[in-house]
């Protein structure tokens, strides 16, 4: 059976995300970036994409990471997993994609805009929802998740970005 090169994938799409936190200038962290293309194109999420075969989730996590904004760090545990389904108006689905959301552990780097990042930046999670910024869906549900596993966990390498 053949498709057409627009029409959606027929099974879902694993992908990962990379979620480190660190305390940047008194406030607890995390790495945001504006996605630059479709779908969701303009809008804040986590550093994320495809699982590549024979990679981990946790690897890909800590890899997508480093390309969409230049920051290194170590893949930790596992935090959720969500199930992303967009529909357009007339409820059809346009694809389906599982993602598998990891703790990263910061190592080095500033975020820096690459890869399909339009913007990224560090962003104190206690006042995410009220900068203004189009997040994604559960981002802010994310980011308080990650910040109380963070919070819990051991610190072996540096726990702040030097600036």
């Amino acid at each position: 059976m053949t498709t057409s090169p627009t029409a959606p994938p027929r099974r879902p799409i694993l992908g990962a995300l990379g979620v480190v936190c660190a305390h940047v200038e008194g406030e607890d962290c995390v790495i945001l970036v504006k996605r630059r293309n479709p779908p969701n194109a303009g809008t804040w999420g986590f550093p994320g994409g495809h699982v590549e075969l024979g990679e981990t989730a946790a690897e890909a996590a800590a890899r997508e990471l480093q390309e969409e904004t230049g920051v290194i760090a170590e893949p930790g545990a596992q935090l959720m997993t969500l199930d992303v389904i967009p529909r357009d108006a007339d409820g059809v689905v346009g694809g389906q994609y599982f993602l598998v959301a990891t703790l990263c552990h910061y190592v080095s780097g500033q975020p820096v805009p690459d890869d399909d990042a339009l913007e990224a930046r560090w962003v104190p999670v206690a006042r995410i929802e009220a900068l203004g910024l189009d997040l994604l869906d559960r981002v802010a549900e994310l980011a308080r998740l990650a910040q109380a596993r963070w919070r819990q966990e051991p610190r072996s390498a540096p726990i702040a970005p030097i600036t």
